[in-house]
């Protein structure tokens, strides 16, 4: 009985690695596809169109620092990184 449990727990956690390794590979690539649209769009000239932009510049306008990264993270589904970035580039 011991064993089976052993073997079942040893499964599980090969398993739940085999998935990490798999998902690790998966946000390399799309931070790399995300790099690469980003310097296309630069060199065409071309901004991402943010959504509620005037509600969060009046946030930035109004020094609302923090409610304008929560609209922003909101809005874009930005990491908290992120939306603090582009919120200090629309001050």
């Amino acid at each position: 009985m011991d064993i089976a449990i052993l073997f079942c727990t040893c499964v599980v956690v090969l398993g739940v690695a085999s998935i990490q390794t798999q998902l690790t590979r998966s946000e390399r690539r799309v931070a790399r596809v995300e790099r690469k649209l980003d310097t296309v769009m630069r060199h065409l000239g071309l901004e991402e169109e943010v959504p509620r932009k005037d509600e969060i510049l009046a946030l930035v306008r109004d020094g609302k620092q923090v409610q304008a990264i929560k609209l922003y993270r909101e809005s874009t589904g930005a990491s908290l990184v992120e939306a603090k970035q582009a919120v200090d580039a629309m001050s």
